[in-house]
């Protein structure tokens, strides 16, 4: 039972009890004061009728007119004068009139005044006793009605008295509540303050609690600080802060590979000639200043584009890698120029040279990074600051016919969606071997019969015509159904854009709310990207639909986990790291830090830890030993 249901039948009980009380001691006084007022009235009325009596000397006729006489003056129940002789006696008696108390009460209350008894006498000559006895109904009428104003007046009382409890105590229950929800935030994740009230007992509790919170809240902070030194420590180039070479083809694999990848792409490479001897010819620190320039001219791509990654390979180069394809050429030319432009500034002796390639989805890394080699060989053959492309490849999904085409083949799909949507199933799996959940990514079928394309492959279509909201919908009506036939949990991704689509979210609930029971097996996952661009869509997006039981976890994360400044607030229930944050951990010592790091932050916040892309047993085992929680990826599907 609650403090306050507790506190409430408390109030309750002594109000009860205060009004039964004085009830009890109104009625009990006042019995006992009518008790007295008639036995006075008996006692006085005996003793002025035996003085009558005694008047007239014997004399029946006028001792029994004296005796009616006073039985008319008054509620008499019974007045009779006993002969000392013996001879029978002269009595007068009449009828209660009818009590207006009810019966129980006067059973529970009795009235029992004494007889008023005296002396009738002829001077030495004793007449007989006179014996009085008055009627009681009437002070039991009006002990009853004594008694009912008194309830009344108490229970207005009580009713006064229990309007003012109801206000103390939502003064003290809204303290209360405010300091459990802050206690249910800290278990979610969520750091809360809570206003201190007045109340000087609750406010040490509330200013106790407060305190925990901002010593969680730095812990907290300082824990993702750690995690964030970590990760460039373990993926990032002292230097410039860019991805190391070994983080950074990771990374352009991952972006090759999974499922919602870039279906086509290009491949930039920037080389810093004869870095040893501009390093003896204008110092170490203008050559880091050189180096740095550089790494400044390729960061700002990845900062204004999504999905753009930027790396240094080694100590003269470095790689920017585009998600898009037909972009190589302009990018080679715009660093280049960027690069002329400024490099010259530290010493005329500088060189640099920018090379590209244009990327299929089919193309290995090593492939491509041969080919960006070639066309980066090409370049150093011109003069300084000069680009070279290779050739590129068709656009994305073999489609040449035009936007407008796109859009008709998307809606046609869309249209005919029971033969050309379909999802497929990755099984996530814990350290005991046990399947979690599905991931579950669409695949539509772009023209009828064709094969069933990948994400990286209508994706971009989609977001170009602003269908994604429509996609991902169907997407999660499939996920229904199927869980629907055969119970298994599916995770769904949801694209950024349908995120902030209020019609969107709406429609997502009528889904989850038509078939609750399979919406408590559905999984949804926004990309890191999206919790760092749109938070409050974000946030939102889950408070609308976790309610409904679905999980929501954020998936290709890792590396901008830092920037997400409030992640307790976002209310998810797993992260899913990115593949390029997994794959090789067993050969750094530096990753497994940072993964160990990250997850005792993100356990600390109550959600799960899940690896995607991972294919190496060996990595397996030190995600399991670093903490995480399940896996997917090659490995988990063989």
């Amino acid at each position: 039972m609650s403090l306050i249901r507790q506190l409430w039948l408390l109030l309750a009980a002594v109000l009860l009890l205060a009004i039964g009380g004085a009830v009890s001691v109104n009625l009990l006084s006042t019995r006992a004061v009518l008790e007295t007022q008639l036995t006075l009235k008996n006692n006085d009325t005996a003793q002025s009728l035996a003085l009558v009596l005694s008047q007239q000397r014997g004399d029946d006729e006028l001792m029994q007119l004296a005796i009616a006489a006073q039985a008319d003056t008054g509620f008499y129940r019974s007045i009779e004068l006993a002969r000392a002789d013996g001879r029978p006696p002269i009595a007068n008696r009449s009828p209660a009139a009818p009590l207006r108390a009810p019966a129980w009460f006067v059973a529970l209350l009795p009235i029992a005044p004494a007889p008023g008894v005296a002396q009738v006498s002829d001077g030495w000559r004793p007449l007989g006793t006179v014996t009085v006895v008055s009627h009681d109904s009437y002070a039991y009428d009006e002990l009853w009605r004594g008694g009912v104003r008194a309830t009344l007046v108490m229970l207005g009382v009580g009713l006064v008295a229990a309007l003012l409890s109801l206000v103390v105590v939502r003064r003290i229950r809204a303290p209360l509540e405010a300091t459990v929800r802050q206690a249910q935030a800290l278990e979610e994740g969520r750091y809360v303050i809570v206003d201190e009230p007045a109340m000087p007992d609750l406010r040490r509790v509330a200013a106790a609690m407060n305190g925990m919170v901002v010593r969680m809240k730095a812990l907290f902070e300082a824990q993702a600080a750690r995690a964030e030194a970590l990760r460039r420590q373990a993926h990032c180039d002292p230097l410039t802060g860019l991805p190391h070479r070994a983080h950074f083809m990771g990374q352009l694999a991952a972006l090759q590979q999974r499922e919602d990848g870039a279906d086509g792409g290009g491949l930039v490479l920037v080389r810093l000639a004869d870095v040893s001897g501009l390093n003896r010819a204008v110092g170490r620190d203008t050559t880091d200043h050189v180096i740095e320039t550089i790494a400044q001219v390729l960061n700002t791509y990845p900062e204004r584009v999504d999905g753009c990654l930027a790396g240094r390979l080694n100590g003269s180069d470095f790689a920017l890698a585009l998600p898009a394809a037909g972009l190589a050429a302009e990018t080679a030319e715009s660093i280049a120029a960027a690069l002329r432009s400024s490099l010259p500034a530290f010493s005329p002796m500088i060189r640099a040279y920018v090379g590209a390639v244009e990327w299929s989805r089919e193309a290995t890394v090593g492939a491509l990074m041969s080919q960006a080699d070639l066309a980066l060989a090409r370049a150093e053959a011109g003069k300084p600051y000069s680009a070279e492309v290779l050739d590129g490849t068709p656009a994305p999904g073999g489609l040449g016919e035009g936007e407008r085409a796109w859009r008709v083949q998307l809606l046609d799909a869309l249209e005919d969606k029971a033969r050309r949507l379909r999802l497929v199933g990755f099984p996530v799996l814990d350290r005991q071997g046990r399947r979690l959940h599905l991931e579950s990514p669409l695949r539509v079928q772009l023209q009828a019969g064709g094969t069933y394309e990948p994400a990286a492959r209508w994706l971009p279509l989609a977001m170009r015509n602003r269908l994604t909201a429509l996609f991902d919908a169907e997407a999660v009506a499939l996920a229904l159904a199927t869980i629907v036939d055969d119970g298994l949990p599916r995770a769904v991704n949801i694209a950024p854009a349908s995120v902030a689509d209020s019609g969107f979210v709406a429609h997502l609930r009528q889904l989850l709310e038509d078939r609750p029971g399979a919406a408590h097996a559905l999984w949804l996952e926004v990309p890191e990207a999206a919790a760092v661009d749109h938070f409050d869509a974000v946030q939102a997006f889950a408070r609308a639909l976790r309610p409904l039981g679905v999980r929501m976890g954020l998936e290709h994360a890792g590396e901008r986990l830092h920037r997400i400044e409030r992640l307790y607030e976002l209310g998810l229930d797993y992260v899913k790291l990115d593949a390029s944050v997994c794959t090789g951990v067993a050969r750094s010592e530096a990753a497994q830090e940072f993964l160990r790091s990250t997850v005792t932050l993100l356990h600390a916040m109550s959600m799960q830890v899940q690896a995607e892309g991972v294919a190496d047993e060996a990595d397996v085992h030190t995600l399991w030993h670093c903490g995480v929680d399940a896996v997917t990826g090659p490995w988990a599907s063989q």
